[in-house]
């Protein structure tokens, strides 16, 4: 294939934005008036070794969508090709870029002005060295949909088993993957995930120590996509990503997290190293050509669904409550705790995201209004006594005591005592970095909707869970779909590593019981929701693997809600 003509406008290349003192990647803009270059070229003796990190596409919507590869060497020209067929006979996009040392020599093409409901295929090639990528698979969305199917996942960690689940997403009916965050994590080798039943499997992180610099972000990433599974998930669909914590740092917040400490340098800088290394490794389309740290966008899928990405995790985060604060000599100061937890000036969001959330519930009319984000959304509070019992050796039959009441209650038993009932009735909330922590501003979200409602995704937790969104005045407003992890392992682990299923079905059926919004909840399991958005209803089905420990696996549908 010849060269392309360099004198062209093949490229229009996004202004190269600093953001805390880091230049983060840009995505290169093609658009429909490129010339196209009409050359052939022989590639049956070509070999993909230089493309070792596999090909994906991200951000489909009616007009656009984003491809994506990288090469091994620097300064290297690469060719890209789209097409209506595998085969590459009706080519309708194609040009060149020159790999780049400053992105790790990483690519991402935002290809515009394309035609709705398309099914595309594309393809990277090095002339020089006779190299090319496999075939990617990819869309662009219907302007009018009358279904869409989105597999939804989260929190893949490599060193803690096989990434079962992104085949089994790859060879689903999905349209799109929706990436809920915790895409790796920053562990050392041999730390969380790891343990003496996947040791044999020999996936410890690369480098062997907690990455922090941005070649130690880059080089996880790079171990990553090397991951068979992962790169099938992403050659067949398209992605739509947002970060969480990890590809940071653990419980990350606006200007620190959990995992960080001051001998690894300041935090700005690591946070900047990762999200750089995050733009070149998952690209998203920007909301603001002059801001590329600002992750939050939307998608109009089909005129059908509204999705709202948003970022739960960095940009506006207020640092995490700790309820271990909160106790004194005497036991926990519940004043001083309820003031904290419900101060109206905590945010999840930041002032900015927040506004702009109200403005996209208040101004679309899709049918689902969906919000995709990191951590749960619906009310987790528990019995006190549980929460405080919570890894003691009392703590099954404390469960069991007040399930007990529980159902009791429910029933309207007149015998319960004032000392039985306050068992009952005095809640915590158990998880204060998800949105329990940031009560009011939820409640605020919850009135702005007005007539809508809403269907929440969450990942974060590595458990599957379903619950009713409920404003303080108990009007439901909506549903929560949250998904089990992909690898990351889930409340099994807290419940003495390999607990019987009887064990586990007990833990669940008591939590569904104590949990007034919950309605289901799974918290051993493995797995993704394929959800599916019609013009009447909401399916979602939570589908697990059976092992993580073996390439030969089954999937089952182990529950399904429907909401309307």
């Amino acid at each position: 294939m010849a060269t392309p003509n360099k004198s062209r406008r093949q490229f229009i290349q996004n202004a190269l934005m600093a953001t805390g003192g880091i230049i983060l990647a840009p995505n290169f803009i093609s658009c429909s008036d490129d010339d196209l270059t009409n050359n052939t070229i022989d590639t049956s003796n070509f070999t993909n070794n230089n493309f070792q990190h596999g090909v994906g596409s991200f951000d489909p919507t009616s007009s656009k969508v984003i491809i994506w590869t990288r090469y091994s060497q620097a300064n290297k020209e690469i060719l890209w090709e789209v097409a209506t067929d595998s085969q590459f006979n009706d080519i309708i996009r194609n040009g060149a870029i020159v790999t780049d040392a400053e992105r790790d020599n990483t690519l991402a093409i935002e290809l515009t002005e394309l035609t709705e409901g398309l099914k595309l295929y594309y393809r990277f090639i090095n002339e020089e060295d006779q190299q090319i990528s496999v075939v990617g698979e990819t869309i662009t969305l219907p302007e009018n949909a009358s279904s869409i199917k989105l597999a939804v996942c989260s929190c893949s960690n490599y060193q803690a088993g096989l990434f079962n689940v992104y085949n089994a997403m790859a060879k689903s009916e999905a349209d799109i993957i929706v990436h809920l965050g915790d895409y790796f994590y920053e562990y050392q080798a041999g730390g969380y995930g790891a343990n003496d039943e996947n040791a044999f499997l020999n996936r410890f992180h690369e480098p062997e120590h907690e990455i922090v610099s941005l070649e130690d972000y880059r080089t996880r990433y790079k171990q990553y996509k090397t991951d068979a599974d992962l790169q099938l998930a992403h050659q067949k669909k398209p992605f739509i990503c947002v970060w969480d914590d990890h590809e940071v740092a653990n419980d990350t917040y606006k200007d620190g997290a959990e995992n960080h400490s001051a001998s690894e340098g300041p935090f700005e800088t690591r946070k900047n190293a990762a999200l750089k290394a995050y733009s070149e490794y998952l690209p998203f389309t920007k909301l603001e050509a002059d801001n590329e740290s600002l992750i939050y966008r939307t998608f109009n899928i089909g005129n059908l669904v509204n999705l709202i990405m948003l970022d739960t995790r960095v940009i506006g985060r207020d640092k995490q409550l700790n309820i271990a604060d909160y106790f004194t000599a005497t036991g926990l100061d519940g004043t001083a705790f309820e003031a904290a937890v419900t101060d109206s000036n905590r945010t999840l969001l930041g002032t900015t995201q927040r506004d702009w959330l109200f403005n996209q519930l208040s101004a679309n009319t899709n049918k689902w209004q969906v919000l995709g984000q990191q951590v749960l959304m619906g009310k987790m509070n528990i019995p006190a006594d549980l929460l405080m019992a919570f890894g003691t050796a009392d703590f099954n039959d404390i469960l069991a005591e007040l399930v007990t009441l529980k159902v009791r209650l429910q029933q309207n038993d007149p015998t319960l005592t004032t000392e039985e009932l306050t068992r009952i009735n005095s809640i915590l909330p158990y998880n204060l970095d998800a949105w329990d922590g940031y009560y009011a501003e939820r409640e605020l979200i919850y009135n702005t909707l007005g007539s809508k409602k809403i269907v929440t995704l969450a990942g974060d937790t590595h458990n599957g869970w379903s619950s009713k969104l409920v404003k303080q005045d108990k009007t439901e407003v909506g549903i929560e779909i949250a998904t089990a992890s992909i690898s990351s392992p889930g409340f099994e682990e807290y419940l003495g590593g390999n607990p019987s299923a009887e064990t586990l079905t007990a833990f669940e059926g008591a939590l569904t019981t104590l949990i007034d919004d919950l309605t289901y909840f799974n918290s051993s399991k493995r797995g993704f929701v394929m959800t599916t958005f019609t013009n009447t209803e909401v399916t979602s089905e939570w589908i697990y693997v059976d092992t993580l420990l073996s390439s030969s696996y089954t999937t089952e549908t182990a529950h399904t809600v429907t909401f309307s």
